[in-house]
């Protein structure tokens, strides 16, 4: 089968985490591992490393990954590493499976412990894990059975992972090209899986939520409104104008912190 050419107006980033827990404010990343594809066509690069957590690791995410304490006992803490990390992305928009809602709040939160502002609001973000729910509702390993007709060995692994949802978006752009997608209400979205970053980041972010963990949702009408709390549906805008000190509780609480990037900005064009 020929290698599919991905069309890319800026560099691409796949990548994937394995993390001590499934809690993306309180659990840190134990491996990441991240593939660049650039705009330019030139091969791409890899970056995969363990990393010491320096809080324990759960057994159910243990059973997932295999990484134990003594595999990492001796690797460098995230805030060791985080500048190549941070350089080996630079600009790029970013990939993975099920990355809109764990990846990269996850590796958002790490980057804030370390004092960096890990902004992706300028980014493109596409999740293969949306494209494949949303057109074939299965797992990884049955995507890449689907897309690439061969079996996914060393599942779990993160650079493993990487290349292979690489391989799956680009099964993903030859098999939906052209095909056209029934929605839940029965209407027709005219063949939403295009070889074009910006159509496929449009179609796998849910555009009613600004941030992973929810918290921020958005009406029809286009305005924000809190999704929890005492404010629950009420405007964030208005609520702030009313009460600017809730924006400066919710940047001292434990609010994930594209939620605090988020409501920081709005106080920052609120006051200007």
């Amino acid at each position: 089968m020929e290698d599919l050419h991905i069309n890319l107006t800026r560099d691409l980033v796949f990548f994937d985490v394995e993390t001590t827990g499934l809690n993306v404010i309180r659990d840190r990343i134990v491996q990441i591992a991240l593939v660049k594809l650039f705009k330019s066509g030139q091969p791409p690069e890899e970056l995969s490393m363990l990393i010491n957590p320096g809080i324990p690791i759960s057994e159910e995410s243990m059973q997932i990954h295999g990484i134990t304490p003594k595999d990492l006992a001796n690797k460098p803490t995230f805030a060791q590493v985080a500048d190549k990390i941070w350089d080996f992305i630079g600009n790029s928009d970013l990939a993975g499976y099920n990355s809109n809602r764990f990846d990269v709040p996850m590796l958002m939160e790490e980057f804030a412990r370390v004092g960096k502002e890990f902004e992706v609001n300028k980014r493109r973000l596409i999740d293969v894990q949306r494209i494949f729910y949303k057109m074939e509702p299965r797992t990884l390993k049955a995507a890449y059975r689907l897309y690439c007709q061969r079996e996914l060995e060393d599942a779990h692994d993160a650079l493993a992972d990487v290349k292979a949802t690489i391989a799956v978006f680009k099964g993903q752009l030859r098999a939906y090209e052209g095909k056209d997608l029934w929605d839940e209400d029965g209407g027709i979205i005219p063949a939403p899986i295009k070889n074009d970053m910006q159509a496929i980041h449009e179609f796998t972010n849910d555009l009613n939520f600004l941030d992973a963990t929810q918290k921020l949702r958005v009406q029809p009408d286009g305005v924000v409104v809190f999704n929890f709390g005492k404010y629950m549906g009420q405007p964030v805008k208005e609520v702030l104008k009313k009460e600017r000190n809730y924006g400066i509780w919710i940047q001292e609480r434990e609010f994930s912190s594209q939620v605090k990037q988020i409501i920081k900005q709005m106080m920052k064009e609120m006051a200007g």
